[in-house]
């Protein structure tokens, strides 16, 4: 499967984005969907991800209450709402896809990628 993810941008504190990531190849709806972020510096990190029917879902504690991942599979998309961000969510965020048993918080476990998208967060 190819994933194409779009939607980053320089915005202000406390402001919101839209992250996208748009599915190509092979049915969307046999992957989870996975986002991560990686700062200069750093590793990647698990951000949020959403189950293959989208009945579940799980965030890393920094974006929870703030972060929200969606899917729409008629679409083959599946995005991440961004809301009241924080300088320290500045990074390039990545999409990734899973087709095996569920281990979300771990990177090793997606076989497919987007190439990134990054989010520019101005204090």
């Amino acid at each position: 499967v190819q994933l194409q993810a779009s939607g980053g941008g320089l915005v202000q504190a406390g402001g919101s984005l839209r992250l996208s990531c748009a599915a190509s190849g092979r049915t969307f709806s046999r992957y989870a969907m996975g986002w991560f972020c990686q700062a200069p510096g750093k590793e990647r990190e698990f951000v949020a991800a959403i189950s293959r029917t989208g009945v579940s879902t799980i965030y890393a504690d920094s974006v929870k209450g703030r972060f929200t991942i969606s899917r729409d599979n008629a679409k083959n998309t599946v995005y991440l709402q961004m809301n009241s961000l924080k300088p320290e969510d500045t990074a390039v965020y990545y999409c990734a896809a899973d087709s095996g048993d569920w281990s979300p918080k771990s990177r090793y476990e997606y076989e497919y990628w987007g190439q990134g998208t990054l989010v520019t967060v101005s204090s």
